[in-house]
Parts: C-alpha cells; sequence; structure tokens
C-alpha cells in the first residue's frame, strides 16, 4: 500500500475528487490509502492562526512556520523508518512528469504532499525538512491542492492492481496520444460524416498495430 499524506488547509476542495472512479476504488481495495492534515490544527492560538505578514513588505500573507511544522512532525512519527518523500508544490520547482510519477510509485511507501497558499509557505520548511519543490506546469495557481490531486492521482495509476492489468498503462503500451474511436463507425453531424479509421474495423491486428504506432506521441 502506498500513503499520500496531504498538508492542506483547504482539504475538501480535493477530497471529493480523491473518492472517486480510479483513485477511490484503489482505497477500496487497500492499494492506496490517503490522509489530510489540516496546519490550522496545529497552530498554537484560540484563532487558529496559520499566516503572517512577510519580512521585508509587499502584498499577501506567508504561511507560518510553527503550524507547518506540528503537522509534519506528526506526519514523520506515523512514517516512521519507512521510505518516504517530502514534496512542496511550487511554482518554480522541477516539472512534474510520467516518467516522474513511475518513480515514486516504485520508490516510497509514503509520500508527503505539502499544499502552498496565498504568497507561499515559509522558506525555512523546505531546509528543516529537505522537500523537494514540484510543479505540474509553467503556471501559477491559488493554491497546491490541485497539484496534490494531480500527483497522487498520477502516481496511483503506476502502482500493482490499481489499472487492473499492467498494460492499461498507456506508457506500457504504445506511448500516449493514440487516438481512439468507438461505435458508431460513421457518426452523422450536422450532415457531414465522420468515420472511423478503415484500419480499426478491419480486423487486420498487424495493420491496427502498425496504425497505432504511427499515431503515438510521447509525453
Amino acid at each position: 500500500m502506498t500513503t499520500f499524506h496531504i498538508i492542506s488547509l483547504f482539504p475538501e476542495t480535493i477530497k471529493p475528487y480523491l473518492e472517486e472512479s480510479i483513485v477511490g476504488l484503489a482505497q477500496k481495495k487497500g492499494l492506496v490509502k490517503i490522509k489530510f492534515y489540516n496546519p490550522r490544527d496545529y497552530a498554537g492560538d484560540k484563532h487558529r492562526t496559520v499566516d503572517d505578514r512577510s519580512y521585508g513588505g509587499g502584498p499577501g500573507m506567508v504561511i507560518k512556520l510553527e503550524p507547518m511544522v506540528k503537522a509534519l512532525e506528526v506526519v514523520k512519527k506515523k512514517i516512521g523508518r519507512q521510505k518516504s518523500k517530502i514534496i512542496l508544490f511550487s511554482a518554480t520547482g522541477k516539472q512534474f512528469n510520467s516518467k516522474r510519477a513511475a518513480a515514486l510509485a516504485k520508490n516510497y511507501k509514503h509520500l508527503v504532499l505539502i499544499c502552498g497558499r496565498y504568497e507561499g509557505v515559509d522558506a525555512r520548511l523546505i531546509k528543516i525538512f529537505k522537500a523537494e519543490e514540484i510543479s505540474i506546469g509553467p503556471y501559477v495557481l491559488t493554491g497546491g491542492e490541485l497539484a496534490a490531486a494531480v500527483l497522487v492521482d498520477a502516481v496511483s495509476r503506476h502502482l500493482k492492481g490499481v489499472l487492473g492489468r499492467a498494460e492499461s498503462l498507456e506508457e506500457k503500451r504504445l506511448g500516449t496520444g493514440v487516438p481512439v474511436y468507438t461505435r458508431p463507425e460513421v457518426f452523422i453531424h450536422k450532415g457531414k460524416k465522420y468515420p472511423a479509421p478503415k484500419v480499426l474495423i478491419s480486423g487486420n491486428h498487424k495493420e491496427i498495430e502498425r496504425w497505432r504506432r504511427g499515431h503515438r506521441k510521447s509525453l
């Protein structure tokens, strides 16, 4: 089983997605476990304060160290000596891709995902926990929750049993981006016919394989 520990101020924004479809089924089968930790639960004051003004001035607020450190210490205590990786989602982090997803699935039983918000997390957190910064694309999001959902989904599909058969992985079959078609053989829209490729209906498996390989794309 692989466990994803998600540290987030707004866990409810992604819980519904992770409870459905393939990832949801993987949890029910006991192949994947997802745990949430809200830094507000580890704040030291009655107002559950998790942010403060940035040193040096500027707009926006910064997530404080204290509640984040306490949350991570709780996670680390649960993990113990088991192999784990701590990840902080950042627009300037290393680009996440399918190859990295496969490596994380293979090498770690525990993935700790830190979702930033506001102007970000106090940078000392990265040094304290030796967190790896990861980006899911060349753009800025309002928080790391969507990135966490993307990573959980991408990594989970590389875990044995999640997709049913290893052959279900596009990467292990023909690559990604191969066009797919289903019934009807000819679809008519506004008087125009849109047929499926004849080769796919021919029953000639060798030609079908050649056609698919010729149309595959790489990530």
